[in-house]
């Protein structure tokens, strides 16, 4: 009976938080077309989508062992915005290009663009934001993306704690709410698990501007839901005012800075991250994939890219191995702007971002779906 009672509270929290697949950028024209061609694949149709949406729920959140959330955020960056578009277009590239793929869609977090977690609101911005969300200006509910999608992912996992969840944003600060309650759920399971990092950038600042939670410092405060800082491994950086050891004897972190995994190569890596993460005795992992990790060949559809990068070839060969050692039971996908580009090369964009970025994402929810290994 009390699951049943947490189950229907999950749903219920669904229809209020959230909004079908690829509605959550409110524009009149923009996009348009793409939003009726996800619809389309998703539900046959482009009208009553809500519904259709809302009977998805009804019949497939609870068989349905990997879910996919959108976080179509971006205002929690700072260099180029658009962001806040990737999980529409990356949602379209897996259906076109990886059509096979087990997942549920569970839809987007709600969005009020201009803001992003509620710990910086006053209470009358607080007020009206609910009163424009919910109906309700004397609801208690939260109103920002971050604070949503930390709410609702707490519940998600307490509800169904062996689920898996792979969101795309949206910029990286997406991702502090979203490790946050995976990592709180793992450590009341009893689990070990560590993050893993792909990025240009450390993203280990204290705060930006006096901002203490941003797409520059989301790392450095989900590292106290850690059983250890040292599992938070990152790998790809490149771009930093500080070298390696700066961050790793300040943080306790561990980092594979870009050229070392080039140098070294990625399988020679990697054996030295599985032999770590066996030795602090670590049962799970958690992906969180900075489309800027790739070089800007790559991925020049993004607001930082950053040339000295990693081919695709690195990630995956990083990424096979450890799916075959350690099962991945969370990841996303962040910072891919679909309108920008932002390189001189001839390379077609954004299509090379989204291909590039929705093979990996692919190969991370095939990982999730394969994850009693």
């Amino acid at each position: 009976k009390d699951r049943f009672m947490n189950v229907e509270q999950l749903k219920s929290k669904i229809k209020t938080y959230l909004c079908p697949p690829g509605n959550e950028v409110y524009t009149v024209n923009t996009a348009k077309e793409r939003k009726e061609v996800l619809h389309n694949k998703l539900y046959g149709t482009t009208e009553n989508v809500e519904s259709d949406w809302q009977k998805s729920i009804e019949d497939n959140l609870e068989t349905s062992e990997v879910c996919m959330l959108g976080v179509c955020s971006d205002t929690g960056g700072g260099i180029l915005r658009g962001a806040n578009w990737g999980p529409l277009f990356v949602r379209q590239t897996l259906l076109q290009n990886h059509a096979d793929l087990n997942i549920f869609d569970l839809g987007d977090i709600r969005v009020i663009p201009h803001i992003y977690h509620d710990k910086y609101l006053n209470d009358e911005t607080i007020e009206n934001c609910r009163g424009a969300l919910y109906s309700d200006r004397k609801s208690e509910l939260p109103v920002s993306s971050l604070s949503i999608a930390e709410d609702f992912t707490k519940d998600f996992y307490k509800t169904f704690p062996n689920k898996k969840i792979f969101s795309i944003g949206g910029d990286h600060s997406v991702s502090y709410p979203l490790t946050k309650t995976y990592l709180q759920a793992k450590k009341a399971e009893g689990k070990r698990v560590s993050i893993i990092h792909f990025d240009a950038h450390t993203d280990l600042l204290v705060d930006r501007l006096g901002i203490d939670i941003c797409f520059g410092s989301w790392a450095t405060h989900i590292i106290p839901f850690l059983n250890s800082a040292d599992h938070l491994i990152q790998i790809g950086i490149r771009s930093s005012g500080k070298p390696k050891e700066h961050w790793e004897k300040t943080f306790g972190v561990k980092q594979y800075w870009s050229q070392e995994v080039i140098d070294r190569g990625p399988s020679d890596v990697v054996e030295e991250i599985i032999a770590h993460l066996e030795n602090e005795k670590i049962d799970e992992l958690y992906v969180s994939f900075d489309i800027d990790a790739l070089d800007s060949e790559y991925a020049s559809a993004t607001g930082t890219p950053e040339p000295g990068g990693l081919s695709p070839h690195e990630p995956m060969v990083i990424l096979q191995a450890l799916a075959q050692r350690f099962k991945i039971t969370g990841a996303d996908m962040v910072e891919i702007a679909p309108f920008l580009n932002t390189n001189d090369l001839q390379t077609p964009e954004p299509q090379t971002t989204l291909t590039v970025g929705a093979a990996i994402s692919a190969f991370l929810i095939e990982a999730m779906n394969n994850g009693d290994n």
